[in-house]
């Protein structure tokens, strides 16, 4: 891709005056809560406008359109269902099972646990259940390898959306198992925001590293898969973050910061609301996300997501650890 990328007037014109890495927390050193922020309502942040003029921009595709909205083929889950009055009395470590167990037979490829935490919550938002389930579903590398998606080509674009509703159905039924119970659960699923921010605490509850690209990298599936949650009081125990090498191995990686058009993607970490991480300029990424139907290349060309690669490249870093 050329360097010299121009994004369409289309969409740096509807960007507000504050810039979206200021809202991010670029350069800030104090640590604070993420601030709510382009997919969240759009009278809940700052950039609203850009939101509804990208989303429209991608829903001209109408296959796009098609697996992006409210009723999609497959749909996205049950509606949640009333919370049962008898309680189901076990120990933490039985419920951890079943609940691993059900996610896993419900669509859902990847199950941490992690306890609740403020760095998990948007400001202005706030969420009392003491335990944050995190399900991850991968994504069909042959169809995410074909990003960045086009009008003429949106297959990409396609895939994330399908995952997405899996993402949904999965947590679904995850919290409607939770109900039937007798406990409390809120199903959290994506591309919309809400309270949760499912980032971090998919890193504390084992799905993966923060990679340069700015998404997880899991062990086995790169950045080829998506999130969705449910926090709940079940009781439960916490799963702990798995450090495999992914982030040492992006210091030296260059595949997504050359891979990326707008060039969004810095080389060296950043400080961001007081931590020291990867980072990737807003910016300059939404122009080319939206006129692409949602890029993607960055975590297509990670050489993480390439099937059966992990292997010998976690191999590699233990021999240079050696």
């Amino acid at each position: 891709m050329s360097k010299f990328f121009k994004p369409k007037s289309l969409f740096t014109d509807s960007f507000p005056e504050k810039s979206g890495n200021e809202v991010n927390g670029w350069g800030e050193t104090e640590q604070r809560q993420a601030t709510p922020f382009f997919w969240h309502p759009p009278e809940r942040q700052s950039h609203g406008k850009l939101q509804k003029v990208v989303t429209d921009y991608h829903h001209q595709s109408p296959a796009v359109g098609k697996y992006f909205s409210p009723t999609p083929p497959g749909g996205r889950g049950p509606k949640p269902i009333d919370q049962a009055a008898q309680v189901a009395e076990r120990t933490a470590a039985d419920w951890t099972a079943r609940v691993k167990e059900f996610s896993l037979a419900h669509e859902a490829d990847l199950v941490g646990i992690t306890a609740m935490d403020d760095k998990y919550v948007y400001e202005t938002y706030s969420i009392s259940e003491p335990w944050v389930i995190i399900l991850g579903v991968t994504m069909d590398y042959a169809e995410l390898s074909q990003a960045p998606p086009s009008f003429d080509n949106p297959t990409a674009a396609i895939s994330v959306a399908k995952e997405y509703n899996r993402a949904a159905r999965a947590c679904r039924e995850l919290a409607n198992y939770i109900l039937s119970q007798g406990y409390y659960a809120k199903a959290w699923q994506g591309p919309y925001a809400s309270a949760l921010n499912m980032l971090p605490a998919a890193i504390e509850a084992g799905l993966g590293e923060l990679g340069k690209h700015g998404s997880l990298i899991n062990r086995e599936h790169g950045s080829s898969f998506r999130l969705s949650a449910v926090t709940t009081n079940v009781p439960l125990q916490t799963d702990q973050p798995d450090e495999f090498g992914a982030d040492d191995f992006c210091t030296r990686c260059q595949a997504c910061v050359r891979a990326c058009p707008p060039r969004a993607i810095h080389n060296e970490k950043q400080m961001v609301r007081g931590v020291k991480k990867w980072f990737v300029d807003f910016d300059k990424c939404i122009p080319y996300f939206g006129e692409a139907l949602g890029c993607a290349a960055c975590i297509a060309v990670c050489p993480w997501s390439r099937p059966g690669n992990s292997n010998r490249l976690i191999a590699r870093l233990n021999k240079k650890s050696d």
